[in-house]
């Protein structure tokens, strides 16, 4: 069942007289329990895709459905409780709040999309305990390795079960060993849970747990 579609997307941006095009007429899709790769060197307009499948960015033109929704056309309000209600985002950056413990952090974003309580800190020791880290719940991000931080944001991503989890360059930051151990993670997760998920990278690694690669350069979708 297909829960994420972009048809046909263009995305410009003007500087001054200045019109840069950086999609051009780009389609994908995604399905439940399924892994997508989206390749391409920097530049090649993967991350801008990523946004606008995300809802975060407009395109200039297409349509994106959530669902089986069309989206592209949703005020901003709407475009943020979509968010809230379909996707889950893994960063590059981990993006943790500092000041909150792993647990914390986890339970901050159910907290977002309206799961307050004991409720929320009973979700999110779940999902602490579903990235494996369990001895690390009282712990702030500082005291965490790459590895155990990016675990944390993929447990605030997966927070009130999204369908769809969009990874940009989830292993970027990581040495070879917790990157396999990452992919590893995400591969489970959308197997064992359904998920759709869609990952932006340049590493050739992240392949090994693809159902499809698709490649995009210079705005352009290219077969892998």
């Amino acid at each position: 069942m297909t829960i994420l579609k972009g048809d046909s997307i263009f995305k410009s941006f003007q500087d001054g007289k200045i019109e840069t095009q950086v999609l051009h007429g780009v389609s994908l899709d995604l399905a439940r329990g399924e892994v997508v790769i989206l390749e391409g060197p920097s530049g090649s307009g993967k991350t801008t895709l990523l946004q606008i499948l995300g809802c975060i960015m407009s395109p200039t033109k297409g349509t994106i459905e959530i669902n089986g929704r069309p989206v592209a056309a949703s005020r901003s309000r709407e475009l943020a409780s979509i968010r809230k209600k379909n996707l889950g985002f893994v960063f590059q950056q981990f993006n943790l709040f500092p000041a909150l413990t792993v647990l914390e952090n986890v339970e901050y974003a159910l907290n977002i999309k309206g799961i307050d309580g004991k409720e929320a800190r009973r979700q999110a020791q779940g999902l602490v305990d579903a990235v494996e880290l369990t001895n690390r719940a009282n712990y702030l991000p500082r005291d965490l390795s790459g590895g155990q931080k990016q675990r944390v944001a993929i447990a605030r991503a997966m927070a009130g079960k999204p369908p769809v989890i969009l990874a940009d360059e989830p292993t970027a930051n990581l040495d070879t060993q917790v990157g396999a151990q990452i992919l590893a993670l995400f591969n489970d997760l959308a197997k064992r849970e359904n998920r759709g998920l869609l990952i932006v990278t340049h590493d050739p690694k992240v392949r090994t747990i693809a159902d499809r690669v698709i490649q995009i350069r210079d705005g352009f979708i290219h077969a892998a």
